[in-house]
């Protein structure tokens, strides 16, 4: 027998994976319409020179397409870019906008961990010129507010400045031309011990092993406003431009964020990076504690569920005067937690409904199609979600069963008797209940 198999990295969604997602993606969406976005659709191919050279050393994961017709396009591999693209054509200065759609990488699909080739993503952003950390300081909150919603757990949203990283790098003697590089394998600590980061700067990225000490003295810090505070009175950090900039950015984030009542779930990490070379400024990410329970045994390499920071350059890139125009935004990690919450549902036994039907149209004797056509008709017209089973003459005990495997709450019944008398038996599937109306 042929198997026929997807693409590699990719899948096919049953009806179960696909309500559940529906149930997701309308928690996050909902959560992006309480805070005022407007949403936004853009093709899933964009011209190749758009995408290139946004991401850094991603940029290989690239899905290209071939030369159709002299143009060289790729599949998008975020939104954010996008989104970019599109305030620049349009000449866009202000907007508050959520997208939801599917992306592609051409990454080594794991997909145990929930990391395709082909997935959601759930992108908010606030595009404007403001006062600083107000809008960055929202989507702090909306991260929040989605975990905290879905109740996936204990989580921790990590905070950073990439002005504060590039202040680290540069008063621990790293050339300017590495600090993209330097970044990228700092992103690597919440995967990797010290001691594995400092060797891939020394032996890869060439940096002095006394830049990879002093650089560890800071990237190991974590904490909340008495880090800042300290920072802010570093002898050494506190003469750096960029990074004074960014601790006296992130002491007001922090306020804000205080105000908002989340700090708790909140933590100023040095050693957060994010290997995209679009964010200018804040930059976080939301992760799941390690769950100990018995079920989660799976779920431990988790990692982000969410992410996003500032990038105030990547619109001027595309705008031919190159006017820019600031932007902050999140990604929820969509496939991640649906992951997670699949899992879930598998080790609690529950079933989940695909389908939405109200009502089961159903008759106890031979020979009343007609009676069951008609009522139906009258149903669907009035806007009941409604079905019948597609046999002439089908046993009232199979019409039942299938309301108890598909979880329709009530059954219609339609008899010679209900038809004589001018009424329809309503029946509880559950408690086995009827009416006549």
């Amino acid at each position: 027998r042929l198997v026929l198999h997807t693409g590699q990295g990719t899948r096919d969604h049953p009806p179960a994976q696909v309500a559940l997602r529906d149930r997701l993606l309308r928690a996050v969406v909902s959560c992006f319409k309480r805070h005022g976005a407007a949403a936004i659709d853009t093709p899933v191919m964009e011209l190749r020179e758009t995408l290139m050279g946004k991401y850094g050393e991603d940029t290989k994961l690239i899905y290209e397409l071939q030369d159709q017709g002299g143009e060289l396009l790729a599949l998008r591999y975020d939104l954010t870019v996008p989104f970019a693209r599109y305030l620049a054509m349009n000449k866009v200065t202000n907007m508050k906008r959520y997208h939801v759609a599917k992306v592609y990488r051409r990454d080594n699909p794991a997909t145990t961990r929930g990391r395709y080739r082909e997935f959601y993503q759930c992108d908010f952003d606030i595009a404007g010129q403001f006062d600083p950390m107000i809008p960055d300081a929202e989507c702090l909150k909306i991260v929040h507010e989605i975990l905290t919603e879905l109740q996936l757990g204990d989580f921790v949203i990590k905070v950073n400045d990439r002005r504060i990283l590039n202040g680290v790098f540069a008063i621990c003697g790293v050339p300017e031309s590495k600090f993209i590089t330097a970044c990228s394998t700092v992103d690597k600590l919440d995967k990797v011990p010290w001691e594995e980061v400092r060797s891939e700067m020394v032996g890869e990225k060439g940096l002095s092993p006394e830049a990879a000490d002093r650089i560890g003295e800071y990237v190991q810090l974590h904490g909340g406003l008495d880090l800042i505070e300290q920072l802010l009175q570093d002898p050494k950090l506190s003469q750096n431009k960029l990074a004074k900039e960014g601790l006296g950015d992130m002491k007001l984030l922090f306020e804000y964020l205080t105000l908002f009542g989340i700090t708790g779930k909140i933590s100023f990490d040095l050693s957060l990076a994010r290997g995209l070379d679009y964010y200018t400024g804040v930059i976080f990410e939301a992760v799941l504690l390690q769950q100990q329970n018995e079920h989660v045994d799976e779920l431990l390499g988790v990692g982000s569920v969410a992410g996003g920071g500032r990038y105030d350059g990547l619109v001027g890139m595309f705008d031919p005067k190159g006017r820019k125009v600031p932007c902050v935004g999140v990604s929820i990690g969509i496939e991640r937690i649906f992951s997670i919450l699949e899992q879930r549902l598998v080790a609690s036994g529950e079933k989940l409904r695909t389908t939405e039907t109200q009502v089961l149209v159903a008759t106890p004797q031979k020979r009343l199609l007609a009676a069951r056509l008609k009522l139906i008709s009258e149903l669907w017209d009035a806007g009941i979600k409604a079905e019948m089973l597609y046999k002439k003459d089908p046993k009232l005990l199979k019409q039942l069963q299938y309301c108890e495997d598909t979880g329709i709450p009530l059954a219609a019944i339609v008899g010679e008797q209900e038809l004589a008398d001018g009424v329809v038996k309503l029946r509880d599937v559950s408690t086995r209940e009827e009416v006549r109306m």
